[in-house]
């Protein structure tokens, strides 16, 4: 199941059974607002603080994902997810209303596909029957935990992007209908030096094209492989950074196939700056948008990479760089041939 040093090949090729996903309003005004299940009206979810509401996206994600295939959440075995926020509490904190085994992860805007590769691997090996996994953020409250609140209106350079409102959640089975998880690659921690915060983008770019390559290697496949090579969100800054990287390492990738989520969330009049960010903003493209288009059968075989920058806000006041991540799983229709 091990191909090279890095990627899992599935085999049994896990199947995501459904997928549930749920925004802010701003986001429901976006490109992608007829591919979402839930868009709520105002920021607060009918909560009163924007971690609750953040909290609330989870689980209206996941229960949207549940009730697709008239599933409960005793039915699931485990659930792998995560968020940006310290601890990431809003996960815990819905996992204990939703009452599923659960494994909380952080791996920063990388999450989604972290998640999705380790339900995938146990799924791939009969440890679990069902599985849930996702991610989730919240503007508000990412804004707030590694910048300034929203409220203080502090300005932002041209190459900050805008966190996402949403989370997106998905369930994998061992057998069922709908697409299937047929590898991953777990990407390497890649720190190039860069400390702006406000700079995610060019931070991430370099880990998301070691991974790729790493994976085109080590699946010994070359990129048209894929009708659709996406990045989560290195936004337009760093997917023009990993196009130009992978020109110099001689790669040959069609710029028309390497694509973003983070630039495809939100309309060209919104202002959102270099593009979108957060951990659910490839969850929320993959399991509304994404998906739809390979169930209509748009798509065949796409490898979704979600990018990560592992910062703190204590290591931005200790002046220290940011270490990035990407995870990569590849997708395909549910009648795809394995290579």
């Amino acid at each position: 199941m091990i191909s090279g040093q890095r990627t899992w090949t599935f085999q049994n090729r896990p199947v995501i059974l459904s997928a549930g996903t749920a925004v802010g309003p701003f986001e429901g005004e976006g490109l992608l607002a007829d591919d979402y299940d839930v868009i709520h009206e105002d920021l607060w979810c009918s909560q009163d603080s924007y971690e609750k509401a953040q909290k609330k996206l989870f689980e209206d994600a996941a229960n949207q994902a549940l009730d697709k295939v008239s599933k409960k959440p005793e039915d699931v075995q485990f659930i792998f997810a995560g968020d940006l926020s310290n601890q990431i509490t809003s996960s815990s904190f819905a996992c204990r209303t939703l009452c599923i085994p659960y494994f909380g992860l952080f791996g920063a805007c990388s999450t989604s596909m972290e998640g999705l590769a380790l339900a995938a691997f146990i799924t791939n090996c009969r440890g679990a029957d069902l599985i849930m996994t996702g991610a989730v953020s919240h503007n508000c409250v990412v804004e707030k935990t590694f910048r300034y609140p929203t409220e203080y209106g502090a300005q932002k350079p041209p190459s900050s992007q805008w966190t996402v409102t949403g989370a997106g959640m998905a369930l994998l089975a061992q057998k069922g209908d709908g697409p299937v998880v047929t590898s991953a690659t777990i990407g390497k921690v890649i720190d190039m030096g860069l400390s702006d915060p406000y700079n995610m983008g060019a931070a991430m770019a370099p880990a998301a094209v070691d991974t790729i390559t790493a994976h085109l290697n080590e699946r010994g496949v070359e990129p048209d492989f894929y009708d659709l090579i996406i990045t989560g969100d290195l936004g337009k800054i760093g997917r023009n950074i990993a196009l130009d990287l992978f020109r110099e390492q001689g790669t040959e990738i069609d710029p028309e196939k390497f694509k973003d989520c983070g630039l495809l969330i939100y309309n060209d009049d919104q202002p959102v700056f270099a593009g979108a960010s957060g951990a659910g903003c490839s969850a929320t493209v993959l399991y509304g948008h994404l998906l739809r288009r390979i169930n209509n059968g748009e798509l065949n075989r796409i490898l979704v990479v979600a990018t990560g920058a592992l910062l703190s806000p204590l290591t931005y006041q200790q002046k220290e760089s940011i270490p990035c991540i990407a995870h990569a799983v590849a997708i395909e229709s549910g009648g795809g041939a394995e290579s």
